[in-house]
């Protein structure tokens, strides 16, 4: 390498203008003085130390030494072209690109200390294109490549993921916030639920002891929602997504339109189609059996409520995305879109584990794969700012319980779903445990002792018929409690219980 090039930050060359001749964006004069400016004063490193690195640099012997510089300045030493002789005269590169005369002349080509940082930012823009070219040359190649495992979607997918990586890690703003800043923020969320109807500060889900609770579904939260089968999950992730669509409203704020209550939402449902979805809605809201809707067995009044709640519901502000196996990756480009194209407020994914890992990145360990899930779900809610529920299987572990409530423990690869999420609810209706446990006549029991335990498993079952508990068993911003709801099987519907809006939660 020659000290102190005269390059431009593209070099020219006869041809050049065929693709194959272009030389990589770099600028070698800009890496020299900005490394000049450190040896110079030291305290030009604070400000490219955020986000400078390395590799940044197009030289490998200019990455190296800002390598150096860096862990010696990080060690609390001076460093100075002095103090790094010994050093440059015994690494081979660094002597053969001039060793302590080389150091000299970084030092004479140093920009002034203020200017330091638009020096760090111009190399780490020029390291971005190059990685730009780089990802190009790999769709490209991909693109032309005959592997039968990778469809062309999925090519996209990657490449979206790869770039969506490399912008978040490329940014160069961002770090600390005033703390007066942040004040703001709180005490605008705050004003607004105080002048919102339920005083919630997040999107409420309609049912009054879990907004409670919870305070509504928080921005950038990831909730996770629980439950064996047939204990209510997905039915209680619609009646949800249904009030939080019902209830929106916007204003337009300087120019643009901004959610004042409710919440436009994406249904993810890798299980069920959109039309199974959308027939549940129609049985929950017009009260009518799922099963009577599809079969078409109704009369002409109960046919007339299903149009008029159809007409009602064409509507909201709700959409679903039923393509099944979809991966972290192809979810987040998704709800990217309809963030831009809708404004998106709410994210259900039905259910987590029917997800796949982005790419070509899946394990040997199904918990790695989970792992991987979880993470993108929340770094999903964190970037697109809308809280995340994603639906959730439990362990068989439940059913060999005498208590069959629900535990964390309980929750499948529960170690990187209960680190990851904000909230864990878990769905729990005790009639349906109740019902399929009838008390048998024992060996030589009495008529009046085998009635008597009978009868009390009767009084049990019409006391916990048509209702339904919600645990939260985990919640970063508040307590954990026990919600009772009403749920009607034959519709799949939860509500709220009579009575009980105003009654604490009960403790967990």
């Amino acid at each position: 390498m020659e000290p102190l090039k005269e390059s431009s930050n593209v070099t020219r060359l006869p041809g050049a203008d065929d693709a194959r001749l272009r030389e990589p964006p770099h600028n070698f004069e800009a890496e020299q003085a900005l490394l000049g400016a450190i040896l110079v004063n030291n305290a030009a490193y604070q400000r490219v130390a955020e986000f400078l690195r390395p590799e940044h640099f197009a030289d490998p012997l200019h990455g190296k030494l800002y390598d150096s510089l860096m862990r010696l300045i990080e060690r609390g030493q001076v460093v100075s072209a002095v103090t790094l002789k010994t050093y440059v005269e015994q690494d081979a590169a660094m002597k053969e690109a001039g060793g302590a005369a080389y150091l000299a002349r970084l030092a004479a080509a140093s920009v002034h200390v203020i200017d330091a940082a638009a020096f760090g930012r111009a190399v780490h823009d020029l390291y971005l294109r190059r990685q730009l070219i780089d990802l190009g040359e790999n769709v490209v190649n991909g693109a032309f490549s005959g592997d039968v495992d990778e469809t062309a979607l999925q090519q996209i997918e990657v490449a979206e993921k790869k770039l969506y990586d490399l912008a978040t890690t490329g940014q160069t703003e961002g770090g600390f916030k005033p703390f007066r800043t942040a004040l703001t923020e709180a005490m605008t969320a705050a004003e607004a639920a105080f002048h919102r109807e339920g005083k919630l500060t997040g999107v409420a889900t309609g049912l009054f002891q879990l907004d409670q609770l919870l305070g509504g579904l928080h921005r950038s939260d990831l909730l996770i929602l629980a439950g064996r089968p047939s204990m209510g999950k997905t039915a209680l992730a619609t009646n949800i997504a249904f009030n939080a669509a019902k209830a929106y409203r916007e204003e337009i704020v300087d120019g643009h339109p901004k959610a004042v209550d409710g919440a436009v939402v994406g249904f993810f449902s890798l299980e069920m189609s959109a039309e199974q979805l959308a027939t549940r809605m129609l049985s929950e809201q017009a009260e009518l059996s799922s099963e009577k809707i599809r079969k078409g067995e109704m009369n002409s009044t109960e046919f007339d409520r299903v149009m008029n709640v159809s007409h009602e519901l064409e509507h909201l502000n709700f959409f679903i995305d039923d393509t099944p196996a979809l991966s972290i990756a192809a979810l987040r480009t998704r709800a990217r879109r309809l963030k831009r194209t809708h404004g998106l407020g709410l994210i259900i994914v039905d259910y987590l584990q029917l997800l796949n890992p982005s790419g070509k990145s899946r394990q040997e360990n199904r918990v790695q794969e989970v792992s991987e899930i979880t993470r993108g779900l929340k770094t999903l809610a964190k970037e697109l700012d809308v809280p995340v529920i994603a639906l959730s299987q439990l362990s068989r572990a439940v059913e060999q319980r005498e208590d069959k409530r629900p535990q964390l423990a309980d929750l499948r690869e529960s170690g990187s779903i209960e680190q990851d999420a904000d909230v864990v609810m878990f769905v729990y209706r005790e009639e349906y445990y109740l019902t399929r446990t009838e008390p048998a006549r024992r060996a030589e029991e009495s008529d009046q002792k085998f009635n008597e335990r009978h009868d009390a498993w009767k009084q049990r079952c019409e006391e916990t018929y048509g209702k339904a508990e919600v645990i939260v068993a985990k919640q970063r911003h508040g307590p954990t409690g026990i919600v009772r709801l009403s749920f009607e099987g034959q519709f799949t519907k939860f509500g709220n219980l009579d009575g009980v809006a105003d009654e604490p939660v009960s403790a967990f």
